[in-house]
């Protein structure tokens, strides 16, 4: 694994390496052209002047004059003075040429500030530069594309949290309420009868216990956004792992009418984090249990091949739709929302386990077609 990860941060360096080098590249490529242009450009005045001079004495010179015109006596006082005039129109067109190709990159200047201040507002008008500078428009309208894809799916992110996390303060209300009436009655009625006791202390009992889960589901919120994923790896068995967690679930499955199979090799060994991937085979194995028609199997399957290792959860149940498959491993998405939150978790439980999964530098997906759901986990060797 360390092999990999060296592997993996060397091509990354190289790839930064490249695209650093051709950004490098093509700025040079824009001085080198303004340059050349540039002394082109004096060469050809000073070319142009010199040859205009010779070719304008050489026309004027087959004229007769008498000797006293103005215009023979100016074309006489510029032949004395050839070089002077030459000097004065070269320097000329120097200062002109100079200043054309000087503030040239300063209006490119001044169409980047402009860009910049686009891009700092980004809305649905394309940055639009020079034709000389037709790659820094091509990156900065990806940056742009890239910013407002961020701020919508940001906007829509705090939208689902700000959605739940109002659904979860209502609900905290209904478990709260029935805590504080039913030990209220305990209070008021000492004298009731031992099986009412009972009965009303369950009732207390399950209340309370769904407000513990509401509560550490706005703990999981502050965790997911504020926590920083850092692994501590270490090797484990894959297939002890899930086998364990088949039996845990044995009892909550039975309640659902539902049965686990799993189909595991006898030892499957891997250096990971085993407390993070647990997790995620939690989160995937209760969302399975949460989808799946009564009476049905959950299935767990796990193999090894020559470069990484294949986890898959396969269920039988409501089939998800495609514009929501997409969406299934966001953060706060709910595939039903209108379980609200007494079944239902934060809509965290997918987003983690991506997250988790791909710090092991793995991947996961989702595929669901007739009444199957399957989610596959590839982790690499």
């Amino acid at each position: 694994m360390n092999k990999a990860a060296e592997y993996f941060k060397k091509l990354v360096k190289q790839k930064w390496r490249a695209e650093t080098a051709k950004h490098q590249r093509y700025r040079g490529g824009i001085v080198r052209e303004i340059l050349v242009k540039y002394l082109l450009s004096l060469v050809a005045w000073a070319v142009g002047v010199v040859l205009l001079g010779i070719f304008s004495w050489d026309f004027f010179s087959r004229f007769h004059w008498r000797g006293d015109e103005a215009f023979y006596l100016f074309l006489c006082l510029m032949k004395e003075y050839s070089l002077l005039a030459s000097g004065l129109a070269i320097v000329a067109g120097w200062v002109f040429l100079s200043y054309q190709f000087l503030s040239r990159p300063l209006r490119y200047l001044d169409d980047l500030v402009r860009a910049a201040e686009q891009l700092a507002s980004p809305d649905s008008a394309p940055v639009q530069l020079p034709a000389a500078m037709h790659e820094v428009e091509t990156q900065l309208n990806l940056v742009r594309e890239q910013s407002l894809r961020a701020a919508m799916s940001a906007r829509e992110a705090e939208q689902r949290k700000n959605d739940l996390v109002v659904y979860l303060a209502h609900d905290l209300k209904t478990p709260l309420t029935s805590i504080i009436g039913y030990l209220t009655l305990l209070r008021d009625e000492p004298q009731v009868s031992p099986e009412l006791r009972a009965k009303y202390t369950g009732i207390a009992l399950d209340k309370a216990d769904r407000l513990e889960e509401l509560i550490n589901e706005f703990f999981e919120i502050t965790r997911f956004n504020l926590s920083h994923l850092e692994l501590e790896r270490t090797p484990v068995d894959l297939s002890r792992m899930l086998g364990q967690l088949a039996s845990e679930f044995e009892p909550t499955l039975r309640d659902k009418e539902l049965s686990c199979e799993t189909e595991l090799p006898a030892r499957l060994e891997y250096i990971c984090d085993p407390d993070k991937l647990a997790r995620v085979f939690d989160n995937l194995l209760r969302n399975a249990l949460h989808y799946s028609f009564p009476r049905s199997v959950i299935r767990i399957t796990a193999e090894k091949s020559s470069s990484c290792i294949t986890v898959a959860f396969q269920n039988v149940g409501p089939v998800i739709p495609a514009d929501k498959l997409g969406r299934i491993f966001e953060q706060f998405f709910r595939l039903d929302a209108s379980r609200g939150t007494r079944s239902g978790g934060a809509g965290l439980g997918l987003a983690i386990a991506k997250q988790i999964v791909e710090a092991h530098g793995g991947s996961i997906r989702a595929e669901s077609a007739d009444s199957r759901t399957q989610f596959t986990i590839e982790l690499p060797l």
